[in-house]
């Protein structure tokens, strides 16, 4: 087993995968490392000059010819937010920046409803505007559009299209959890993941599952919030609100063919809430595994689909 691993988006990355030449990392290692460069600069809101940042810095009306790489995520994210009436967003970025959760720093207290209004005015991704044949993308209003919640799933695909580029048939790529496995370990069995179960005093498992050609992501609100006048405030906002959301939902595990639709899949699902987002992924064959705080703990429940990944 061989292996690599390094820092982006804010986080690490890990690629593992089964070779019987042990060079091969030297000249894997820095595609990898290539690929993620490229994701960053196109897609990333905290690097000043990236695409999308020169995109959000340009007013209203704007529009221009952009990479294939970014109109493939775009273009799915619209995809996401057609089929969820709107609970998955990209140009949710003022809200996410209103609330303290972009790349202009924390808050320590929550907005005023007014400015909430007056942030959502610059929000809809029916007022983005795509064109297949030319790539371009166009904003009707001052849109700020934000990619953290697809962006790291599509960083997982680009690192398995290196790995698959280079013939490796059996490998793990993960970006800060997201991840996408194919074949198997030198062993013969699957790739094992762990999900976390989500508690913000430490790391425990919740359950095990065996993946195979399949990428996995999980959205939770445990881990990226503040606290106002014992209120706590989630990372996860919903676009038809402007608010974090409040309901009993803890975390949504989504195993989809690219990771990035599995990573798009679970905000959209988080932000649906554990009866509408389950009835959402039962009803379009999604494999998503759901745990929902109660009064008695935590509480299971998964799609029919999901249930196939299940370790013994």
């Amino acid at each position: 087993m061989l292996s690599v691993s390094g820092a982006t988006m804010g986080t690490t990355y890990t690629v593992k995968w089964v070779s019987s030449e042990p060079d091969s990392v030297a000249h894997i290692g820095p595609r990898l490392e290539q690929s993620l460069l490229a994701v960053n600069q196109a897609m990333s809101t905290y690097i000043e000059d990236s695409e999308l940042s020169r995109f959000n810095q340009a007013g209203a009306g704007f529009g221009t010819e952009v990479s294939a790489g970014l109109f493939e995520v775009l273009q799915l994210a619209q995809s996401i937010s057609e089929s969820t009436q709107g609970a998955f967003d990209v140009t949710v970025g003022p809200l996410v920046n209103l609330w303290g959760f972009g790349p202009d720093g924390r808050v320590t207290h929550a907005p005023e409803q007014a400015q909430i209004d007056a942030a959502r005015q610059r929000v809809g991704y029916q007022r983005l505007q795509l064109e297949a044949q030319t790539l371009r993308v166009t904003k009707e209003v001052d849109l700020y559009v934000d990619l953290s919640a697809i962006a790291k799933g599509y960083g997982v695909d680009e690192l398995a299209r290196v790995m698959e580029h280079e013939g490796i048939e059996s490998y793990l790529v993960e970006i800060g959890g997201e991840l996408r496995a194919r074949g198997l370990k030198p062993d013969g069995n699957g790739w094992r993941i762990a999900i976390e179960s989500p508690v913000d005093t430490g790391r425990e498992v919740q359950r095990v599952i065996t993946l195979h050609e399949t990428g996995v992501a999980t959205s939770g609100d445990y881990r990226n919030y503040f606290q106002e006048g014992g209120v706590r405030f989630s990372h996860t906002l919903d676009p038809l609100t402007g608010r974090p959301i409040r309901h009993q939902l803890a975390s949504v595990t989504v195993l989809s063919p690219t990771c990035a639709e599995a990573d798009g899949l679970a905000t959209a699902l988080t932000v649906m809430g554990d009866e509408r987002g389950y009835q959402y992924a039962v009803d379009n064959q999604i494999a998503a595994f759901f745990i929902i705080k109660s009064e008695a703990g935590f509480v299971e429940r998964m799609t029919p689909q999901f249930e196939q990944y299940l370790s013994n």
